[in-house]
């Protein structure tokens, strides 16, 4: 049983899959694979752990519809096409329920960020430019009871929410596919259209899942329907934004600012005129980025490399449909 695996993940997952007879292949160079460097590997092994942001494509899994699993490093899989991978009948795992208060976190940090200034003010000491100042100049505003928006309260939701709540006093409203009624009963979130979410957050935070149905929901016509004084914060997908909107929207004084930990297109550029705005903090999606969660992660992706291999169902398959 070989797995191979596309970049250096936590040495206990590593340990715990050869523990258990799996031979590992990691990946050490520090840049992407290739789609035909990453083929050729597959071919020599029964399994992929996938920490990469590429494209695992119909084409990709028709190439390599040996393999026995697929273990996904993160909790997303849009970057996958699960029906070519259930037609061929490789189960898919992925890793939930592991990054949410880290990414919740994230959020929290894009928020205080941006409505403090803080990048911007750090760029201004690093540029030399700390010193005489008026009493009116590079004002930030209070979060201490604002509405915080939520578009897609899950799990993440969740935790920004008692953070906002216990922190600022936050008012909670969320706009989900269904209601989420322990969200309603402990942190007394009310349940509002999209756009009455747009028109009463002073702080919209985004937590949903990147699907066709939420692809670049937040485009011009939103951000035309949000206050002027309020904060964008992304740190879901970037697809779920128009960026080129977001920045027009902030030029135009649609919103007040915007704070990401994911970005459209990925990775951003150095001269996007995001990152010079005084509004704005931007972060390289590291929203699970700490050892306690990117350890959890690379686990369960073993546990799930482990399970395939020996023909049992995945822990968390993301395709369940391939067992029946």
């Amino acid at each position: 049983m070989k797995v191979f695996v596309t970049k250096t993940i936590a040495p206990e997952a590593v340990a715990f899959m050869k523990e258990a007879g799996v031979e590992v292949t990691e990946w050490k160079e520090r840049r992407e694979l290739e789609p035909e460097e990453l083929i050729g590997h597959c071919m020599n092994h029964n399994a992929l752990l996938y920490a990469g942001h590429g494209k695992l494509d119909r084409r990709f899994l028709d190439t390599c519809n040996h393999l026995k699993v697929i273990a996904l490093h993160s909790v997303g899989f849009d970057n996958v096409d699960v029906k070519a991978a259930t037609d061929l009948q490789i189960p898919v795992g992925n890793t939930p329920g592991v990054l949410s208060a880290a990414t919740a976190e994230t959020a929290f940090l894009l928020m205080m960020a941006v409505s403090r200034k803080a990048f911007y003010m750090h760029r201004r000491i690093l540029n030399g430019e700390w010193g005489f100042s008026e009493p009116m100049d590079n004002l930030g505003i209070s979060l201490q009871g604002k509405t915080l928006g939520i578009f897609g309260l899950g799990k993440i939701g969740m935790e920004l929410a008692r953070q906002a709540t216990a922190v600022y006093n936050m008012k909670i409203i969320y706009h989900n596919r269904r209601h989420n009624e322990e969200a309603e009963h402990t942190y007394g979130a009310a349940y509002v259209s999209f756009d009455e979410l747009l028109a009463q957050s002073d702080v919209l935070s985004v937590h949903a899942a990147l699907t066709p149905e939420t692809k670049n929901t937040f485009n011009t016509q939103a951000f035309r329907k949000m206050k002027p004084g309020s904060i964008f914060i992304n740190a879901a997908r970037g697809g779920i934004h128009q960026e080129d909107d977001l920045i027009a929207a902030l030029n135009d004084g649609l919103i007040w600012g915007a704070g990401l930990d994911v970005t459209n297109p990925e990775p951003m550029k150095a001269d996007n005129p995001l990152l010079k705005m005084p509004t704005v903090a931007i972060l390289p999606h590291i929203g699970s980025a700490t050892v306690e969660t990117r350890t959890a992660m690379a686990m369960i992706a073993a546990r799930n490399i482990v399970a395939g291999l020996k023909n049992e169902p995945l822990p968390h398959p993301v395709n369940p449909e391939v067992y029946s």
